[in-house]
């Protein structure tokens, strides 16, 4: 799920900016009010009319993100879908077969996009709009290095994250985080352009938005990632129920193994270790993980 979480908040934060770019230049350039200040006491700020275009904002930001998410995912990560009824290679075929018998295993009726992305990281995701029109994507990576069973557990983990919709779930969570981003952004700004010269204040306040925006939403991550890492062991124990408890774990110990090779190797910087996103930070950075330690994923599974 972490290359599925960091499209989804990329893509976010590009549209979202966007959408604020385009109406900040459209009230600027109009006759349009969209200052939300008023002639009022303390701040000057219609509170109200903020909070209303903070929502609808921050919805529709979310909201388009995900409907442009497996488009976004096929553009930057490259991936190659495969034709269940074209000429596949022996790998390609084993790979769709997975995905198609572990999604009907979960009840779900619409098989979903499959494909491969040239890439030497340890990795897949799991991405779309819904359960319809999802797609579910290996790393060259994971194939090159995992056993078949591996592979399965690891399949069959993308899979439960679509069956549990937590693509939707991911995105309301990430529009009212979009709300309260842009609600406050725009306080900052007004605030901060209170201290120039009236002439620049519609510059200073354009300016603010943007920076105040990005570094808000960059602060509202941490929430989606926390989201994001409990979502993480409900998808093992979807992949389990799937796939079988012992290809599960044997996946989560796979890579556990993998990662603790390039360690000794001293590539821990290397983009073929941050396999679905799992990396040993601490401190603060642990707050911006997409996924929880995989030792803690391993024994909340065998826990079950």
């Amino acid at each position: 799920m972490g290359k599925r979480l960091l499209l989804l908040l990329v893509t976010n934060i590009l549209v979202m900016t966007t959408i604020i770019i385009v109406w900040s230049l459209i009230t600027t350039f109009t006759d349009i009010n969209g200052s939300f200040q008023t002639g009022g006491p303390g701040l000057g700020i219609d509170f109200l009319a903020l909070g209303v275009f903070s929502l609808l904002v921050g919805f529709i930001g979310s909201f388009m993100s995900l409907a442009m998410s497996r488009w976004v995912a096929k553009m930057m990560m490259k991936v190659k879908v495969l034709d269940p009824n074209g000429q596949l290679t022996r790998e390609e075929r084993m790979v769709v077969e997975k995905v198609h018998r572990l999604t009907r295993a979960a009840g779900l009726t619409h098989m979903p996009e499959v494909g491969i992305y040239q890439s030497a990281e340890v990795n897949a995701f799991a991405t779309g709009p819904s359960k319809k029109r999802s797609l579910v994507a290996v790393s060259q990576g994971l194939l090159n290095t995992m056993d078949d069973d591996a592979v399965e557990g690891v399949i069959a983990h993308e899979v439960a994250h679509v069956a549990n919709g937590d693509m939707v779930t991911m995105t309301l969570l990430q529009g009212v985080v979009n709300t309260f981003v842009v609600f406050f952004s725009r306080i900052a700004a007004i605030i901060v352009s209170r201290f120039v010269r009236q002439e620049m204040q519609w510059i200073v306040q354009f300016a603010a938005i943007i920076i105040f925006q990005i570094l808000f939403s960059i602060l509202g991550s941490m929430v989606v990632s926390a989201y994001s890492r409990h979502r993480e062991f409900h998808a093992d124990r979807g992949g389990a129920d799937l796939a079988g408890r012992d290809k599960m774990a044997h996946a989560l110990r796979s890579l556990k193994s993998y990662v603790d090779r390039a360690k000794v190797q001293d590539h821990t910087n290397d983009s073929a270790i941050q396999t679905m996103k799992i990396n040993g930070k601490g401190g603060v950075m642990k707050l911006f993980s997409s996924h929880p330690d995989l030792d803690e994923r391993i024994a909340r599974l065998e826990q079950r």
